[in-house]
């Protein structure tokens, strides 16, 4: 299995060198026309990432964990998975350090960890995403884009909670 990728590469050069194709020369017309496409894209992310930080490293991210607390466990949600309900929507990276913080404290296996897999699995960076696309090609009124896809956010979590829990109890 890891020979898939070295295979696939050496496949492309083939065909590319039977086609007459200069892999280099194309290859670099490529990255240059990426240039002014990253140009677009860097504010967003940059803007997006800061914004990450900010939630996190402030403390405002633990402060709305502590307010939801009470209203997830009414509702038979384990509060230690708020931190990634919340990340979730807006970077993947924040995510999955999310999931590594619950995996260190409460083991990869306990119904925690699983929990969380699934909800990593189950949802999408949507915002990020969002404004990645959205900024790359300077759509400003999303309409009804953006409370759409916070609701299928919001599904895709209940359904991992509801699959999780009639799997891992």
């Amino acid at each position: 299995m890891s020979a898939v990728v070295p295979i696939g590469i050496v496949l492309l050069l083939a065909y590319a060198a039977l086609c007459r194709v200069r892999v280099f020369s194309a290859f670099l017309e490529g990255a240059e026309r990426a240039l002014p496409l990253l140009k677009k894209l860097l504010p967003c992310l940059a803007a997006m990432l800061t914004a990450i930080g900010v939630l996190r490293d402030s403390g405002a991210l633990d402060a709305l964990t502590g307010f939801l607390r009470p209203v997830t466990e009414a509702i038979g949600v384990d509060a230690r998975l708020l931190p990634l309900i919340l990340l979730r929507p807006l970077s993947g990276s924040a995510a999955i350090a999310a999931l590594s913080d619950l995996f260190t404290e409460y083991g990869p296996d306990s119904a925690v960890g699983m929990t969380g897999s699934v909800l990593l699995g189950a949802s999408e960076t949507l915002l990020y995403t969002l404004a990645l696309y959205f900024g790359s090609v300077g759509i400003r009124k999303t309409r009804f884009t953006v409370p759409l896809a916070l609701i299928a956010s919001f599904v895709s979590v209940a359904a991992g909670l509801l699959f999780s829990r009639l799997f891992f109890g």
